[in-house]
């Protein structure tokens, strides 16, 4: 498989991307020793910033993804990044909560701006049948970039000074303005014009398509069965070794890297994009059945029992995100990308926010039963998107959302 797309715009999208991530890795791994250890902050402060920077974050996308399409979306893009990167560097200054929540809040706005701007500017940039594969490029790309900055973290955490973190932080405030100008080798798009009559925001009426957005955002909280519940789980509940939890992180980061272009195969088509769906469903509720049967077992079944989870989590992953990008860009009027992508993200956002609350009270709290109740909700989510992709097919009058298509 080409590690890397083809020379033109995909090629320069992707490399804006890795250059970025890199900085958004390093500050990933960093941010919360940083913010507590360096700062004085207590942990429930960052967590509560944390949250009303994601609720800014999810009120903002469809608003700034307008503006995206009303300005256009490289200038927009780039403008995103270089206030991201100030605002990152910003974060040497914080010395207090609110402090903190300020530059959070601001931050949250510029990610949002940056997110509506990133799905128009594809949709500009490459032909509409390879912008699932350009956004699997792209997602790949993310996992190699967020991994070599956490990485490259490891060296300031290590030292543990505040001249360690800060330097960490205007590094990765240096990669937000390398990016843009990665960017700016980018052909300029054009404002999509202004709709003469109706609404501005018509993501925001769009029910169908906002029913899909609330279904995809939900059956996102699987990125937190990985990160949040499973290590807890494992920890807790199964008498695998501890080491067991990084392991599974490198088996999803490695197959993202390497299975997602592949995986996004035939999803570019809203027929395609619903069957993935569904067989995400499956294979994530299949990862949550193999995770509850991995409890109280000897230590040498626990582990193949995890590790078979995990493969099959990633593989309903790898699905699921691919489906999305095959429906958000399918179901988007051509002169609405941005709104549509912004919109889209709202449901990512909502189910970071439900997902730490509902995986720990289910599958930490309720044990094996809560495990497979997380199962059935991801079996009938999946389920669920192929009946709203059907409806949402049925009210385009126009454009590649209206293909009749059938969605089995």
């Amino acid at each position: 498989m080409r590690l890397l797309p083809e020379p033109g715009p995909a090629r320069t999208l992707t490399l804006g991307t890795l250059v970025r991530t890199v900085g958004r890795g390093l500050w990933l791994a960093a941010s919360a020793l940083f913010l507590t250890r360096s700062v004085g902050l207590t942990a429930t402060e960052v967590g509560l910033g944390l949250t009303v920077s994601a609720l800014v974050g999810l009120l903002a996308s469809a608003p700034t993804g307008y503006l995206a399409d009303r300005l256009g979306p490289r200038g927009t893009q780039i403008g995103a990044l270089v206030a991201g990167g100030v605002l990152t560097a910003a974060l040497v200054t914080v010395g207090s909560f609110p402090a903190f929540l300020a530059v959070g809040a601001a931050t949250a706005l510029a990610d949002a701006v940056d997110r509506g701007a990133r799905g128009a500017l594809i949709a500009g940039s490459v032909p509409a049948d390879q912008r699932v594969r350009t956004r699997a490029y792209l997602r790949a790309t993310t996992n190699v970039g967020i991994s070599v900055g956490a990485v490259l973290a490891g060296f300031a955490i290590a030292l543990d000074t505040r001249a360690g973190y800060v330097a960490l932080i205007l590094t990765a405030a240096a990669t937000y303005l390398a990016a843009a100008a990665v960017f700016t080798r980018l052909p300029a798009i054009a404002p999509a014009p202004v709709p003469a009559h109706g609404p501005r925001l018509i993501a925001l009426r769009d029910r169908p398509f906002l029913a899909f957005t609330v279904l995809d955002g939900l059956m996102s909280m699987h990125f937190s069965l990985l990160n949040i519940a499973l290590p807890l789980w494992i920890a807790g509940h199964t008498r695998a070794p501890a080491w067991v939890i990084s392991a599974l992180l490198l088996v999803n980061t490695g197959m993202v890297v390497l299975f997602q272009v592949r995986a996004a195969r035939g999803t570019e088509s809203l027929s395609g994009a619903g069957r993935a769906a569904r067989r995400a469903g499956v294979a994530i509720a299949a990862a949550c059945v193999l995770f509850a049967a991995a409890g109280d077992l000897p230590t040498g079944a626990a582990i193949a029992l995890l590790v078979c989870g995990a493969l099959a989590h990633v593989v309903g992953e790898l699905w699921q995100s691919a489906a999305g990008w095959g429906i958000s860009f399918g179901l988007a009027p051509e002169h609405a990308h941005g709104q549509y992508q912004g919109a889209y993200s709202m449901g990512f956002e909502l189910g970071r926010m439900l997902a730490p609350a509902v995986v720990t009270t289910l599958a930490i709290g309720w044990g094996v039963p809560g495990w497979l109740l997380l199962g059935g909700l991801f079996l009938l989510l999946g389920a669920l998107v192929p009946v709203v992709v059907r409806w949402a097919a049925r009210t385009r009058v126009a454009g590649p959302a209206a293909d009749p298509v059938t969605v089995a």
